[in-house]
């Protein structure tokens, strides 16, 4: 069956990282199918790739090879892992960035801490140990160039997952996307992700609020109530992105600009 290679990475377009990546692969297998989900992820931003490629990931064929590469580890002894599962193929580092590929219930018995977890039965992980399927030479600061794409193009030509490396049992992931429930009734959450339209994507799931009765708390505002739409409310909205996520927007604008916000920012939402 044919297989896609999918690319998440931090490389922007302004450098030649993204056709340096594509061309390894290329050169290993012409008849590739190369998908680009994203190489706009800020800089070392692992949990805002696990958020795009997370939503993305329904939406490709289910037997895809998915390099991700946002890697501020690289050149250290953090291992480069391919990840087997029946949902497809990952590769990238061990970093929490292959949560991705893991069953919810696995991440949810994390908790808060990044931490390695145990892969259930149908998933294996191999470290790329085996240079016969890495570019030479290899570079300290490039392994998505000289291991990953490499790997994903000879795993495109048929080459069992087994003989990339050692079998590993344990892989590195991060607690799943969820708000906190305080003590008031109250959901501290964040944003994870903004669009390129500036809208603020956070961490509270649409299944967390029980009704449209809300208030939100942001940087000094309050948002009230929920919108169905982008076009039911004029000024700064909240409504339930297709990320299934809490977002909040501006209309015709940008609620990052508009808020001053960013990846990281905290918000509260006060539930009936």
């Amino acid at each position: 069956m044919r297989q896609f290679i999918t690319l998440t990475t931090d490389f922007g377009l302004a450098d030649p990282y993204v056709a340096s990546i594509k061309g390894s692969i290329y050169s290993i297998n012409p008849e590739a199918t190369v998908i680009d989900v994203s190489h706009e992820i800020r800089p070392q931003r692992i949990e805002q790739a696990v958020f795009v490629l997370e939503y993305a990931l329904p939406y490709l064929p289910g037997n895809s090879i998915h390099v991700l590469v946002v890697d501020p580890g690289v050149g250290t002894d953090r291992r480069a892992i391919a990840l087997t599962t029946p949902n497809g193929t990952f590769i990238g580092p061990d970093n929490g960035l292959l949560s991705v590929a893991l069953p919810a219930d696995i991440r949810s018995s994390i908790g808060k801490a990044t931490t390695p977890v145990v892969l259930p039965p149908q998933y294996n992980a191999f470290e790329l140990t085996n240079d016969a399927y890495h570019r030479k030479p290899v570079s300290v600061t490039f392994q998505g160039r000289d291991i990953f794409a490499p790997v994903a193009a000879h795993l495109s030509l048929g080459v069992p997952a087994r003989e990339l490396g050692p079998p590993i049992s344990e892989v590195i992931a991060i607690s799943p996307f969820r708000a906190e429930v305080e003590d008031d009734n109250s959901l501290s959450g964040r944003v994870i992700h903004v669009d390129r339209y500036g809208n603020l994507i956070t961490n509270v799931g649409g299944d967390q609020l029980d009704s449209r009765d809300i208030s939100i708390e942001v940087s000094g505002r309050t948002i009230d109530g929920l919108s169905r739409t982008y076009a039911d409310a004029a000024g700064l909205t909240a409504i339930i992105a297709s990320t299934g996520f809490l977002a909040i927007v501006l209309p015709n604008g940008s609620a990052a600009d508009e808020l001053d916000l960013d990846i990281g920012a905290a918000i509260r939402v006060l539930r009936a």
